[in-house]
């Protein structure tokens, strides 16, 4: 009882000071980056004392949107990445790893040059392509040994096969080549209400279902034959999850672009504060992917200050070591032959 008290007590505090991260990282993104405002005035701002000038127009036409986007990227690809982590029972599973990032980006650009009127059906586009390429990865992995690494190789296979869809389509429209391109490196710039509310509705809704069926997630990741033996229904509730990981993934990428490694590097994090329980882990995931991507974005808008490095570049350099990590601690280190 004592054990199970002062496990509880950790709990609450580590989620406590994840919710004081957030809000300290929220409002140094509101208030940092090319233009500095003083935290009087962001708080007057915020509390309606100030209602006119530079900084008003400044902190909520650009500056609030954006760190709302930057909660719903963080809250999204680290509920998605989590999701199929469990689902595939691989850990270096993450949308950007398998190729779903890149399946919803082929989508969301081909409703640019196609559909380019239709702003906003991007979040439809780019769930229909994560959902599709979700599948494929799983089928292909399903029909052969569905081993760890066959999942990642058949995520690689299907990631070669979008990019050459992708480079179809930048020389088809030369036109879309610079937006085109920040969308493929990954950018929370120039956020607007209307361009995140409808992403934003999609990913709380997703992640809120999610965090309904977080105990059929613990059991899925148990193994199929248990889960089976528990009275699951394992196929339809795979495809329950893979359904709401590419809502999440699709929705972040419609408006930020195909930013990576916030699936794969969060719940790592997670999981070695909370272990695996995923009642505790989604809630856990979110609130670290919110503040992670803050922080990201917040060193891509201050190191090169008043220039701007696109958030997606930040990641990279993060992440790319931290998944060379993990694939050398998966093999223990050994040396190749």
């Amino acid at each position: 009882m004592r054990a199970s008290k002062t496990r509880t007590s950790r709990h609450a505090s580590v989620f406590l000071v994840l919710f004081l991260l957030l809000l300290s990282a929220s409002l140094a993104s509101i208030a940092l980056g090319s233009v500095r405002i003083s935290l009087s005035d962001l708080f007057g701002v915020l509390s309606g004392r100030i209602r006119t000038g530079t900084d008003y127009t400044l902190i909520l036409q650009i500056r609030i949107p954006r760190t709302l986007a930057c909660i719903g990227a963080g809250l999204g690809l680290s509920t998605s990445g989590l999701i199929l982590q469990n689902v595939m029972n691989n850990s270096l599973a993450s949308p950007n790893t398998i190729g779903v990032n890149s399946g919803a980006g082929f989508a969301v650009m081909f409703s640019m040059v196609f559909f380019p009127a239709a702003i906003a059906s991007r979040s439809f586009f780019a769930f229909t392509g994560a959902l599709i390429s979700s599948l494929l990865i799983f089928g292909l992995a399903y029909l052969t040994d569905s081993s760890r690494i066959t999942i990642i190789l058949a995520g690689i296979t299907v990631s070669a096969f979008l990019s050459a869809g992708i480079s179809l389509i930048k020389i088809l429209d030369s036109d879309l080549l610079i937006n085109i391109n920040t969308f493929l490196i990954g950018s929370l710039s120039a956020m607007t209400y209307a361009q995140i509310f409808i992403p934003l509705v999609m990913i709380v809704t997703a992640f809120l279902i999610t965090a309904l069926l977080s105990n059929g997630l613990n059991i899925l990741s148990l193994g199929d034959d248990i889960a089976s033996g528990l009275g699951m229904n394992v196929h339809r509730i795979r495809l329950i999850f893979l359904i709401l990981s590419s809502l999440l993934a699709g929705a972040v990428i419609s408006y930020a672009g195909l930013i990576s490694f916030v699936g794969l590097i969060v719940p790592h994090i997670a999981r070695r504060i909370f272990d695996s329980d995923n009642r505790l882990l989604l809630p856990a995931s979110g609130l670290l992917g919110a503040v992670y991507v803050l922080f990201c974005d917040l060193l891509g808008r201050t190191l090169i200050a008043p220039y701007e490095l696109p958030v997606g570049i930040i990641m990279s350099f993060i992440g790319g070591p931290f998944f060379l990590y993990l694939l050398l601690r998966k093999k223990g280190g050994r040396r190749l032959g």
